[in-house]
């Protein structure tokens, strides 16, 4: 199989788009989340994207195949928060291993059939690693600054089982994203290398971070180029931003980081900002030509789309995106 490495600096690759919005579109039910293995299951289990994998897994690999199909390089497993930690709100920590090694499974396997088909344009899995719903850097209670929801350890552990679970799998690459706190970002990065040392393998990571709100910081604090300096002992494929913002507003973060760091630069942005229903509605379009800002300044290397971006998005990035030479890259790993 062609390794990540040498396309990268062929083209800009195309990473997919919202697994959310996808599924949104199926209107599964609480019985769909089910399924017969869960069906007498004690907690709800809708919302539970995740599971889906299990329970739905036709589903899945068919949003995966309109990703690859809309000009995707790279599709993110259905694992965001397939950690023992997310999972708790379901009483579900007993399947993250399965839930992760199956996502992988579905995805591969739908990789494998587009890079046999179209063997000059090679399709890649990343394993989706979030961030889990909770910090490792503040206190979730106002009054007792000091106290924390989970420690480094806790999270090692739980990014530990999640890592291995992918890497069975088979994915291609691991992608730690939607970093709010970059000491959750660094457990997990601590359990990536564990992970390699233990198999003596490599693996190439993504790092991709949020920036919260207009005062350009992670939530915990951080600028972007505070972030890119705290993650830069890592040997890392990439580092960037993803969801939060739209295009335009991601620009100068991007910016911030392009020409202080030899790693590729990546960035999946949201369909801009949500309405007052929760709703995105830049049309590819409209994104497309926010994008085409970034290909103009050679920032990119991977790109795609956060929350509200769907194939048709997709598309037109791809689209965009072949018309303009990925930005210069040093092989770290």
């Amino acid at each position: 199989m062609k390794n990540i490495w040498n396309e990268i600096e062929k083209r800009i690759l195309v990473l997919d788009g919202a697994m959310g919005t996808m599924l949104q579109a199926y209107k599964f039910q609480e019985a769909d989340f089910r399924g017969k293995r869960f069906k007498d299951y004690p907690t709800p289990l809708q919302g539970n994207n995740d599971l889906l994998s299990i329970t739905q897994p036709h589903a899945i690999k068919e949003v995966h195949a309109k990703y690859f199909a809309a000009g995707a390089d790279i599709v993110e497993t259905n694992t965001f928060s397939s950690t023992t930690i997310a999972m708790a709100d379901y009483q579900m920590e007993d399947l993250v291993y399965e839930l992760n090694f199956e996502s992988a499974k579905i995805a591969k396997e739908v990789a494998d059939d587009f890079t046999k088909n179209e063997p000059h344009k090679p399709r890649f899995v990343a394993g989706s690693i979030g961030p889990t719903n909770r910090t490792a850097s503040m206190s979730p209670d106002v009054n007792d600054p000091g106290y924390r929801a989970v420690t480094f350890d806790q999270l090692r552990i739980a990014y530990k089982q999640q890592v291995e679970a992918l890497i069975d799998g088979g994915v291609d690459l691991l992608l730690v994203e939607t970093v709010f706190d970059t000491l959750n970002a660094k457990a997990a990065l601590f359990a990536i290398e564990e992970v390699k040392a233990e198999r003596n393998i490599t693996i190439p990571i993504m790092l991709s971070g949020t920036i919260t709100d207009a005062s350009g910081r992670t939530l915990s604090g951080q600028t972007a180029e505070a972030f890119l300096i705290s993650v830069s002992h890592i040997p890392l494929l990439s580092v960037g931003f993803n969801c939060a913002l739209g295009a335009n507003l991601l620009q100068p973060h991007l910016e911030a980081i392009a020409n202080k760091t030899d790693f590729a630069i990546s960035a999946h942005p949201n369909a801009g900002l949500p309405n007052a229903f929760g709703e995105y509605e830049e049309s590819p379009a409209e994104m497309a030509a926010q994008i085409e800002e970034y290909l103009k300044k050679n920032l990119m290397n991977i790109i795609g789309g956060c929350c509200g971006t769907t194939p048709d998005h997709i598309t037109a990035i791809a689209e965009l995106s072949a018309k303009y030479k990925p930005r210069n890259v040093v092989a770290s790993c």
